[in-house]
C-alpha cells in the first residue's frame, strides 16, 4: 500500500460524495414533500424523525446522521437536513383514483404532522404517471392546475412529461404531475428528486427578496444622509462642525456595517440556491412544448429578477461602505490641514516669542552692562578716595572719569565672549 499513514477524513469525503441518494420511484406513485426552517438544527427534526420510527417499530437515525431513508412498511421516508432546512419527503406506490386526491393525513398520524418543528416553507406533491397510463386530458389538467400558469415540456430525452403551476393549491400544496414515457425506476427518482429540489431552492433563494426590499428603504435613507454630511463639508464654516460631522460619519458608518452583517448570510445563500436551481433546471434537459412555458422560462422571468433584486441590494450596501470610507478619509484629511495650520500658527508664535526674549535679553545685557560698572566705578571710587592718603595729588574725579570706559569696555566684553560661548554650547 502507498504511503504510511492514511487521511483521517479519506473515508468521510468519499462517503460524503454518495450521501443522499436518489429513490427509486415505481409508477403509480405519489410523493410529498415538506421543506420547514428550523433555527434548533438538526436536533428536533433528528427526534421528531425518531418519534415515528418509533411508532413503526424501525430502525431511527444514527445520532450523527443529517439524512436517513427508512421503509415505514405501506410508505418510505426520505428526511434530509440542510444548512438552513430540514425537508421530509414521504413516499407512496400504489394506485390512486385522482392524481392529487389523497393528502398525506390519511396514511400517516394527523398528531405527528402536526408536531413537525420549524416553520413550513415548502409543501408540494408527486404524482407520477405510469407507462401505461394515458396523458392527462386538457379537462383533468384544469381540474388541477391554474392553466394560466401552468408550465410543461419533455424532459430526459422524452423519456418524460411534466407539469406544474407553481402556485399553491387550496389543500397548502404546490402540484407536480409527471407522465413517465420510458423512465426506468431510478431515473424516474432522480427526475422527482430534481423537480423537488428546484421547487425547495426556489423558494429558499426567494427569502432574500423581502429582505432586499426592506434593506432599500435603509440604504435610500443612508444614502441621502451621507451625501449631506459630504455636501455640507464643502461650506466654509464646516470646520467649526467637523467634531459633530464626524460623530454622524460614524454613526452611518456603523449602521452600514450592521446593515451588510443583518444581510450578508441571506443575500449569500440566495445566490448560491439560485445557482442550485439553475443547476437542476438543466439537468432536465427540457424540450419546449408549442404553447406551453417551461421550467426553465418561469424560473427566469420570475426568479432572476428576484436574485438581480438581492445582489443589487448588496452592491449598493458595498457601494455606501466605500462611499463612507472615501468621505472618512476626506474627513480625515479636512482634519489633518487644520492641525497642520494650528501647529503652523503655533510654531509661528513660538517664534515671536523667541524674538522677543531674545530682545529683551539683549536690553537686558546692556543694563547688566552698565549696572555692573556703576558698581565697579563706585568700588574704585572708594579705592581712590582711599589712596590720597598716599599720593596727595591724585584727583579722584580725573582719575573715576578715566576709569568708567575702561571698566565699561572691559564687564561688556566679558558678558559678550560669554554669551557667545553659551550660543557656541547651544549650537
Amino acid at each position: 500500500m502507498v504511503g504510511s499513514t492514511e487521511h483521517p477524513l479519506r473515508y468521510a469525503l468519499v462517503n460524503e460524495t454518495h450521501a443522499r441518494p436518489f429513490q427509486t420511484c415505481i409508477a403509480p406513485e405519489r410523493v410529498w414533500h415538506y421543506a420547514v426552517l428550523d433555527g434548533q438544527g438538526d436536533t428536533r427534526a433528528r427526534r421528531h424523525v425518531t418519534a415515528l420510527c418509533d411508532r413503526y417499530g424501525v430502525a431511527p437515525p444514527p445520532v450523527d446522521a443529517n439524512h436517513y431513508a427508512v421503509d415505514l412498511g405501506k410508505m418510505r421516508l426520505k428526511w434530509e437536513q440542510h444548512t438552513e432546512f430540514a425537508s421530509f419527503t414521504f413516499f407512496l406506490h400504489g394506485d390512486f383514483d385522482a392524481p392529487f386526491g389523497a393528502p398525506l393525513e390519511e396514511f400517516l398520524p394527523k398528531e405527528w404532522l402536526d408536531e413537525t418543528p420549524g416553520a413550513l416553507l415548502v409543501a408540494s406533491t408527486v404524482t407520477l404517471l405510469p407507462k401505461e397510463a394515458p396523458p392527462p386530458s386538457a379537462e383533468t389538467l384544469g381540474k388541477n392546475f391554474f392553466m394560466e400558469s401552468v408550465a410543461t415540456s419533455v424532459v430526459s430525452g422524452d423519456s418524460a412529461q411534466i407539469w406544474t403551476d407553481f402556485r399553491v393549491h387550496a389543500d397548502g400544496h404546490s402540484r407536480i404531475l409527471i407522465h413517465n414515457r420510458s423512465m426506468p425506476d431510478r431515473k424516474a427518482g432522480r427526475i422527482v428528486q430534481r423537480l423537488l429540489e428546484i421547487e425547495t431552492y426556489r423558494l429558499v433563494a426567494l427569502l432574500g427578496l423581502p429582505l432586499a426590499r426592506e434593506a432599500s428603504a435603509k440604504i435610500t435613507e443612508i444614502d441621502s444622509a451621507l451625501a449631506e454630511l459630504t455636501q455640507g463639508m464643502t461650506e466654509p464654516e464646516q470646520a467649526e462642525r467637523d467634531a459633530g460631522t464626524l460623530r454622524s460619519l460614524t454613526r452611518l458608518s456603523a449602521d452600514i456595517e450592521q446593515l451588510a452583517t443583518d444581510t450578508a448570510f441571506r443575500f449569500g445563500a440566495s445566490r448560491a440556491y439560485y445557482a442550485l436551481v439553475k443547476a437542476r433546471v438543466a439537468e432536465l434537459r427540457e424540450k419546449r412544448i408549442e404553447g406551453f412555458q417551461t421550467i426553465e422560462e418561469f424560473v427566469d422571468r420570475r426568479l432572476s429578477p428576484a436574485i438581480r433584486t438581492c445582489e443589487s441590494t448588496d452592491n449598493r450596501i458595498d457601494d455606501l461602505s466605500r462611499r463612507a470610507t472615501r468621505t472618512a478619509n476626506l474627513m480625515r484629511t479636512r482634519v489633518d490641514f487644520a492641525l497642520q495650520q494650528q501647529n503652523q500658527q503655533l510654531l509661528t508664535s513660538m517664534e515671536r516669542r523667541a524674538g522677543l526674549q531674545l530682545r529683551l535679553q539683549q536690553t537686558v545685557e546692556g543694563l547688566s552692562v552698565a549696572a555692573v560698572t556703576y558698581y565697579a566705578v563706585g568700588l574704585l571710587g572708594y579705592i581712590v578716595k582711599g589712596g590720597k592718603a598716599f599720593l596727595p595729588g591724585l584727583g579722584s574725579d580725573v582719575a573715576l572719569a578715566v576709569a568708567t570706559p575702561i571698566i565699561m569696555g572691559l564687564v561688556w566684553s566679558v558678558l559678550r565672549r560669554y554669551r557667545r560661548k553659551i550660543q557656541k554650547e547651544s549650537d
